[in-house]
């Protein structure tokens, strides 16, 4: 289960990778707009708001993020993008099963492929179903090599977690520019693929144990019960504090993101 409100403890810092990759895309007046893993939909608001005139559709496989997402819009009304005005909608699904209504002039995921084993396939579908002069967008966290994701893998290796934590999804997975330039790049298709490491002042009593409870413990705390996931989130605090020292002006988090943009040239020219 998702908790938005958790979530969006630390929504500028989350938000900010969207905002990086969204200046890349240079679509003008897309009629047909989606963002795949919307989420609680603040940042799908963003998109209605740049794009005024297309239709944006936000798919979200948690129906905690979509209820938040549509209690969100409705409560922004008469706002333009309220739902009401037919410019932005909220939908629960699978971003893998997910099939257009038609082909999408801008596709965003912004933070969720990482959960997506396979991805590749995905990426390449999407990158087919745009209109010509479309554009595919996507970034997700290449940190888990990171500290704040490494112990929880040691973790739910060990003794004392392992037999409960078998059902756990901890397979978190991201590609390196590179791959996704290589995968994407063809006739046709314009690529730009980059990363980047960020570096978050973080506030508050062991603030890295805050970040994590809204994305990384997810699928911890989603298998055990409430005795057992205070347990855990002691351990995992007591580490955590050993492995981001607090200084007098915040905690540093260090935070990598693999950004790629694409566009589908509406005029492919000769192949």
């Amino acid at each position: 289960m998702w908790d938005a409100a958790q979530y969006l403890r630390f929504g500028g810092e989350r938000s900010r990778p969207f905002f990086d990759l969204l200046a890349r895309v240079g679509a003008t007046d897309p009629r047909y707009v989606a963002d795949l893993g919307c989420g609680p939909g603040t940042l799908t608001a963003v998109l209605a708001r740049r794009w005024r005139a297309a239709m944006v559709v936000g798919v979200d496989n948690s129906p905690e993020m979509i209820e938040a997402a549509t209690v969100s819009a409705a409560n922004n009304a008469p706002d333009p993008v309220a739902p009401e005005s037919g410019t932005i909608a909220f939908t629960l699904g699978d971003v893998r099963e997910w099939q257009p209504d038609r082909p999408p002039d801008v596709l965003v995921c912004n933070a969720v492929l990482q959960r997506v084993p396979g991805h590749h396939d995905l990426l390449v579908r999407w990158a087919g179903q745009l209109a010509p002069g479309g554009w595919l967008a996507f970034q997700l966290p290449g940190n888990f090599a990171q500290p704040s994701h490494a112990i929880v893998r040691e973790m739910a290796a060990s003794a004392r977690w392992a037999a409960l934590l078998t059902d756990a999804e901890l397979n978190r997975q991201a590609g390196d520019p590179e791959e996704y330039a290589e995968l994407l790049a063809r006739p046709g298709y314009e690529v730009d693929a980059w990363e980047t490491s960020y570096v978050h002042i973080l506030h508050g009593e062991n603030p890295v144990l805050e970040w994590a409870k809204g994305t990384t413990l997810r699928p911890v705390l989603a298998v055990l019960d409430e005795e057992q996931s205070a347990g855990f989130l002691r351990e995992y605090g007591e580490r955590l504090r050993e492995a981001y020292e607090p200084r007098t002006f915040g905690t540093p988090f260090s935070f990598r993101r693999v950004f790629t943009v694409l566009h589908r040239r509406a005029d492919p020219g000769p192949s």
